[in-house]
């Protein structure tokens, strides 16, 4: 089969290097891809919202399947578009994908069909955005109601605070991202990240994982796309997955079903688990970044076929096998990030760096220019490692990085701290 892998991202790099694997592969392309995807893959320099020349490209090129990786083409309608010219698509529709594209469209869809989430308003304009969270306990979270590559979710401390930060999502801050707006309750608790495959009716849960969206250590400062991420996650038990599935993924893919916009393709739930019991904070409709890592490290099934069968609506026929040990990402970003940073600086010491049989670099703003490895984005690289356990896990990605010669780069020293505590504690 000739597959086109769609995205440039680590996540990409990820799926790319999970799905060179399978032997059903003749040929896999990568648009537009980058250095480290570029040793597993064709890569073609075609913007993944470039959505024609995509669709140009996988018809000269015979494309059999598509993989999306990034949430913006989809919601564009990516898959809409490939699967009217016969292509088949790894992805939601343009409708389904509104799951991601509208905060608003998913609180009121929890709303409508009883699945548990925060407490929340959706507002047009200042005013009313004020004043219900004058209504809410400290802290308020606000969040722009479309896409904003991740950053768009404010966590204000102080009135004053919710204040400055509703008056700059309305004031262009996240560009059209924020012309409307979603108060919600701050949950109290602790972060899981929840993935299943589904055909639009079955549902086949992945591994858990847990990710440090904080940019620095001790979980504090901005949000990020994430910082880093480790899984399997110790606080999915048996019994807490069970109670995800039926009362979030399952009515959540009932009632899309229902509207007539059925949801295919991967489904990431965002989940406070509270007291109460878990609560939905948000779902993608693609891959986290960086829990696609973690999460290709430890498959041990051919994941193509596991994604044509969510696509062919054939998901109840397939199982996937899962390493027992503990994959830890450490995200490698250029000096800045989440805010400004500079481009094209150099990275040395890769190749050392990636001598390790238990470490995989999986790349994301990188690029191959003139023999150097250079750093083009905010997030660059990805440094997983396998372990027995959490500690383990973090102690071999922790030792790769010093190999890596990166001065314009940095990274949290503490990934994966509630697990380790956690462990010690037993």
């Amino acid at each position: 089969m000739n597959i086109l892998l769609v995205g440039s991202g680590g996540r990409e790099h990820a799926l790319a290097w999970a799905l060179s694997a399978s032997p059903l592969i003749t040929k896999l392309y990568c648009a537009p891809g980058n250095a480290g995807i570029a040793q597993v893959a064709q890569c073609v320099p075609i913007a993944a919202t470039a959505l024609d020349e995509l669709l140009a490209f996988a018809k000269e090129q015979r494309i059999d399947f598509a993989v999306i990786g990034p949430e913006a083409p989809l919601v564009a309608g990516i898959a809409d578009q490939f699967e009217a010219a016969g292509i088949k698509t790894f992805g939601p529709s343009q409708n389904a994908a509104q799951i991601e594209g509208s905060k608003a469209f998913v609180k009121d869809l929890c709303a409508e069909n009883g699945i548990p989430t925060a407490a929340y308003k959706n507002c047009s304009d200042i005013p009313s955005a004020k004043s219900f969270a004058a209504t809410l306990p400290l802290p308020i979270v606000i969040k722009a109601d479309g896409l904003a590559q991740g950053k768009g979710v404010i966590i204000a401390e102080t009135r004053e605070l919710a204040d400055e930060a509703i008056e700059s999502m309305f004031g262009g801050a996240f560009g059209s991202a924020g012309h409307e707006v979603v108060i919600e309750e701050f949950l109290d608790g602790e972060e899981l990240s929840f993935f299943a495959l589904t055909d639009g009716r079955h549902v086949l849960p992945l591994a858990g994982a847990q990710d440090h969206k904080r940019v620095s250590d001790g979980d504090v400062g901005p949000n990020t796309g994430g910082m880093g991420a480790y899984s399997p996650a110790p606080i999915l038990t048996d019994a807490l997955k069970t109670t995800i599935l039926d009362r979030i993924i399952q009515p959540t893919v009932d009632a899309m079903h229902a509207r007539g916009t059925p949801y295919m393709g991967v489904l990431f739930a965002g989940l406070m688990i509270t007291r109460d019991g878990p609560l939905l904070i948000e779902y993608n409709c693609r891959f986290g970044d960086p829990e696609c890592q973690v999460l290709m490290l430890r498959l041990k099934s051919d994941l193509l076929p596991a994604l044509i069968a969510a696509r062919d609506g054939i998901l109840d026929s397939v199982d996937l096998r899962w390493m027992e040990e503990t994959a830890l990402a450490v995200v490698m970003a250029s000096n800045g990030y989440p805010g400004s940073y500079e481009k094209g600086t150099e990275i040395q010491g890769l190749a050392e760096a990636g001598k390790n049989p238990n470490v995989q670099i999986f790349h994301a703003g990188t690029e191959e220019r003139d023999g150097k490895t250079l750093a083009i984005g905010g997030r660059v690289l990805n440094i997983c490692a396998l372990g027995q356990n959490v500690h383990d896990a973090q102690s071999r990605a922790y030792d790769v990085l010093s190999y890596i010669d990166w001065p314009n780069g940095f990274y949290r020293r503490d990934i994966g701290w509630r697990a380790i505590a956690r462990e010690l504690s037993k």
